[in-house]
C-alpha cells in the first residue's frame, strides 16, 4: 500500500463553496453545534462570499471544519506516516493524528481566530524570488533600522514571507526588491501573523492550548516550529503556542514527511496551494488534493495515480 502523508491547508485557501454538503456529515453536524456553543455561527459564515470567509475569526473555524470532515470521509485503511498543517491547518493535522477531539480542535480554533484576529497590529507579505538567506538579510537590515520584521513562512525555495511591522514590512521588503526579489506581494491579512507582534496573544493562547485535553497520538505529527516529527501529544502544546509567533517552516516539513517515507503527499481541504508547495521543494514527490466529499470517496483511484 501507498504510503502516504496528509497535510492540512492554512489561512488563505478558504473559497465560498468549499463546505458543500458537508453540514451534512455526522462530524460536521457536531462541529457546527460546538460552534454555535461558542457563539459563532459556523453554519451562516460557510455559505457566505469570499470576502465573508476572509476575516481572520471565520476562515480559521471555516477552514478546520473542512478539513476535519473530509479527513473523516477518508478511507480508513491508509497507510499513514505522518501529518502536518500549514499555521491553522496544524490543528486539524493534531487532531486527525488523535492528540485532540474534532471538538476540542474546534472550540481551541475558535479562540486562536479571535485572537489572532484582536491583534490586528502589521501585515505581511510574499517575497518571491530570493533564497530565504537573502530574505532573511533583509529583514535583518531592517530591523537595524528599528523596524519590526521577520520571516513568517518559508513556504518554498523562492517563496518566502515576511511579518511585522506596516513600516518594518514596507523597508524589508524594498531592500528585498534591491537585492534580487522577482516580485513582493502584499498579502491581505490582518495582522502580522507569525512574527513577535503576535506575543501577546500567544501568552493568552497558551492557556487554552494547556487546559484543552489531549491524548496519545496514532501517527507523527510534523510541527510547524521545528519540522520535528513529534510522536507523543505531551511534546504539543509548547510547539502550538510558539506557532503564533514564530516562522512557519513548510519546507522542512515537507521534507521531514518525506523523510518519514512518504509516497503520496495528500493535501486535505480547499485548494492545492500545498500540492504546489509541496512539488516546488521536491520535484519527485507525488501529490494528490482531497477537497470534497466525492474525492475523499474515490481516494483509492487516486491513490494509484497522483497528480
Amino acid at each position: 500500500m501507498t504510503r502516504v502523508a496528509l497535510c492540512f491547508p492554512g489561512q488563505g485557501s478558504q473559497a465560498a463553496g468549499m463546505a458543500s454538503g458537508l453540514d451534512e456529515h455526522p462530524l460536521g453536524t457536531r462541529l457546527l453545534e460546538v460552534a454555535a456553543a461558542e457563539g459563532l455561527d459556523l453554519a451562516a459564515a460557510l455559505r457566505g462570499s469570499d470576502d465573508e470567509l476572509r476575516p481572520t475569526q471565520i476562515a480559521q473555524p471555516g477552514l478546520l471544519f473542512v478539513e476535519l470532515v473530509l479527513a473523516r470521509a477518508l478511507p480508513v485503511d491508509l497507510d499513514v506516516v505522518g501529518v502536518a498543517g500549514h499555521s491553522v491547518g496544524e490543528y486539524a493535522a493534531v487532531s486527525v493524528a488523535g492528540a485532540y477531539s474534532p471538538e476540542d480542535a474546534m472550540r481551541m480554533v475558535i479562540e486562536r481566530g479571535r485572537e489572532m484576529a484582536a491583534m490586528n497590529e502589521g501585515t505581511m507579505a510574499a517575497v518571491l524570488g530570493l533564497a530565504a538567506e537573502v530574505v532573511e538579510a533583509a529583514c535583518a537590515s531592517a530591523r537595524a533600522d528599528g523596524e519590526v520584521v521577520v520571516i513568517g513562512n518559508l513556504n518554498a525555495p523562492g517563496q518566502v514571507v515576511i511579518s511585522g511591522s506596516v513600516s518594518g514590512v514596507e523597508r524589508a521588503a524594498a531592500i528585498a526588491r534591491e537585492r534580487g526579489a522577482r516580485r513582493v506581494i502584499p498579502l491581505n491579512v490582518s495582522g502580522a501573523f507569525h512574527s513577535p507582534l503576535m506575543a501577546p496573544a500567544a501568552e493568552r493562547f497558551a492557556a487554552v492550548i494547556q487546559a484543552t485535553p489531549r491524548t496519545e497520538l496514532r501517527v507523527p505529527v510534523v510541527c510547524n516550529v521545528d519540522a520535528v516529527a513529534v510522536e507523543h501529544s505531551a511534546e504539543l502544546p509548547e510547539r502550538l503556542s510558539r506557532q503564533l509567533e514564530s516562522p512557519v517552516r513548510w519546507t522542512d516539513c515537507v521534507a521531514t514527511l518525506v523523510g518519514l517515507g512518504a509516497e503520496l503527499l495528500v493535501e486535505v481541504g480547499p485548494g492545492n496551494v500545498l500540492s504546489g508547495l509541496a512539488r516546488r521543494i521536491d520535484a519527485h514527490v507525488a501529490t494528490a488534493s482531497v477537497g470534497n466529499l466525492g474525492e475523499a470517496a474515490a481516494f483509492a483511484s487516486l491513490r494509484t495515480a497522483p497528480a
